[in-house]
């Protein structure tokens, strides 16, 4: 006997879904824009952390965190920006994912800042040394950079971050009974090491490979 759908009430098209949340009022479609203002350049200017979405040739999403020094995203023009690779754990997901399919989206977070921005276009992988050179820090060069041409730009509102109470150390969760990343590396991947080797390896990585 086939098991029933555990969902029976599935959305399929906008129009349904529209039907109940309705449509977004010209305060909110008249914000986008298609280049980096001065306000988003601003922004970008501050910002420590940006996450960045890909796709892979399947359709499969990829979502990845960088932090760097506040202003570690070079706007190069109000079409372009360039966002550097550090060393990391030679997965690289989002790399094969922009040689594959070249749309990117990003959202820039400021810490104590409610509000976040919004960046979506199309990417390339690039090393010219000139634009690698800008981005050193620590006298160590990036092997690539990201260049992002911008097709899409608009901050979002604070309703997100106001819920999470993101920024407000008093409301954050206890963080003890959650696994190090020693500890999942070990399980997921059923390593002979064990959580303590695994975590001396993970420090170590932390200390020497930053830059």
């Amino acid at each position: 006997m086939d098991k029933p759908p555990r969902f029976r009430e599935v959305v399929t098209t906008e129009q349904q879904f529209r039907s109940v949340m309705g449509s977004p009022s010209p305060l909110v479609t008249r914000k986008e824009l298609s280049e980096l203002d001065a306000h988003a350049q601003a922004f970008i200017g501050r910002s420590p952390f940006v996450l960045i979405g890909t796709s892979d040739a399947d359709g499969r999403i990829d979502m990845s965190p960088k932090g760097d020094p506040p202003g570690f995203v070079h706007v190069l023009d109000e079409k372009t920006l360039a966002i550097p690779d550090r060393p990391g754990n030679r997965r690289a997901d989002t790399f094969v994912n922009l040689v594959a399919h070249d749309r990117i989206g990003l959202i820039f977070l400021i810490p104590g800042k409610q509000e976040t921005l919004r960046v979506s276009g199309r990417a390339i992988i690039v090393r010219d040394q000139w634009l690698r050179d800008r981005m050193a820090v620590q006298a160590k060069t990036p092997d690539f950079a990201i260049v992002v041409t911008v097709d899409q730009m608009f901050f979002h509102c604070a309703k997100c971050v106001i819920r999470s109470s993101l920024w407000k150390p008093d409301a954050w969760p206890f963080l003890s009974g959650l696994p190090s990343l020693a500890e999942t590396m070990v399980s997921a991947g059923k390593l002979e090491k064990s959580d303590e080797e695994m975590q001396a390896i993970v420090d170590a990585d932390a200390v020497r490979r930053l830059y």
